[in-house]
């Protein structure tokens, strides 16, 4: 399921405020900044800051080489711009 772009354009991290990387076909967020994810279950984001899942460092890599192709992003904003800020 797709999350409304409504949604997208105001959910940010519960941890650091920042916008995320949606990824519809895995169903998650994606903060690249903290390398945490956050699910989405039956078209809800579980976005409490104790859901957040730590990301290995490979996993990490790969979901930044998919993203360009692959992901959405929260807050309007440019994949690239989350992407500089993951680095």
């Amino acid at each position: 399921m797709v999350l409304d772009e409504r949604l997208l354009s105001v959910l940010v991290c519960p941890i650091d405020k920042g916008a995320l990387l949606y990824f519809a076909v895995d169903a998650v967020l994606y903060n690249p900044r903290l390398r945490r994810v956050y699910r989405v279950e039956s078209g809800i984001p579980l976005m409490r800051a104790d859901q957040a899942q730590p990301v290995e460092p490979d996993h990490h890599t790969r979901l930044l080489r998919r993203a360009p192709a692959e992901a959405g992003t929260t807050l309007d904003l440019p994949v690239a711009h989350l992407l500089a800020s993951a680095e």
